[in-house]
């Protein structure tokens, strides 16, 4: 049996042994070359022998260097990333590393702009062997959808548009959490929990931050049930009140709200005053 190679692998965390000790840092055995590891970069006590979990990525010279420091994304990702600078040869986002990570400007889909944030895919480029972004998303998510009506999905929202906010599905498709779905604050680039509302015919994935159906509202009256029960069987709250003080402590829009209290009512859980709601 052909024995294979090892081979580090760029623009990722790798565990390797430390070879040689100078005084500017350590060199790491990378199987094919040595790697330095500046002395910066070296954990108190590291000495000969010792295996190091360290990223790799390549300096100003093409040299493989390797760091214990952690980029906010590494090779693979998809990451939501602000511009540091522009110059002659294409965009440089900061990722986390004393060098900044290149955006060719072949790989824009629009200019760019200092201090704006994008959402962008990190990869090797192999004419150059170097780790690269792109903004060009589409060529790196699933040809063919693979989702359910009602599914909960991970998402990065990253951008806003006339329609409402377009977002990354579980790295694989791009959505969209339309205006009349949006009842809090949606925070660009961090990631969060929702749900699939339709598939399109054209592919195109309508979102929702809510359950749908009858679960949902389930779930909403017993979050009502259990704030009542720890506020001693009364909330400042009922038809009147306004969606955002609902929200803020409730989480649920105030659609839902009114159907779930609606629901206890029938249910004889509660009874609804001006005052708000009680707990019978």
């Amino acid at each position: 049996m052909e024995e294979q190679t090892q081979r580090v692998q760029l623009g990722k965390y790798n565990r390797l042994e430390v070879i040689k000790e100078l005084d500017f840092g350590l060199y790491l055995d990378g199987f094919e070359d040595e790697i330095l590891i500046p002395r910066s970069y070296v954990p108190e006590g590291t000495k000969i022998g010792d295996f190091l979990d360290v990223f790799i990525y390549r300096d100003s010279e093409d040299r493989l260097i390797a760091t214990t420091w952690k980029p906010f994304a590494q090779v693979g990702d998809f990451a939501y990333l602000e511009v540091k600078d522009v110059t002659k040869l294409g965009v440089f986002l900061n990722w986390g590393l004393v060098k900044d990570l290149l955006l060719p400007f072949g790989e824009q889909t629009h200019k760019m702009a200092v201090g704006r944030k994008y959402l962008v895919k990190i990869y090797v480029d192999e004419q150059t062997e170097r780790i690269v972004a792109s903004a060009k998303i589409d060529r790196f998510l699933a040809k063919e959808v693979d989702l359910q009506v009602g599914q909960e999905v991970n998402i990065i929202p990253y951008e806003y548009t006339d329609l409402g906010i377009k977002a990354l599905i579980n790295e694989k498709y791009i959505g969209v959490i339309y205006k009349s779905e949006v009842f809090k604050k949606i925070e660009l680039g961090t990631p969060t929990k929702a749900y699939v509302k339709k598939l399109r015919e054209d592919s195109k994935i309508d979102l929702t931050l809510e359950i749908q159906g009858y679960d949902r509202i389930h779930i909403c009256k017993q979050t009502i049930i259990n704030k009542l029960k720890l506020n001693q069987n009364t909330l400042p709250f009922n038809d009147k009140t306004d969606a955002s003080i609902i929200y803020d402590n409730l989480e649920m829009s105030k659609k839902d709200f009114k159907k779930a209290i609606g629901g206890l009512l029938k249910e004889k859980l509660i009874e609804i005053t001006e005052e708000g709601i009680s707990l019978l």
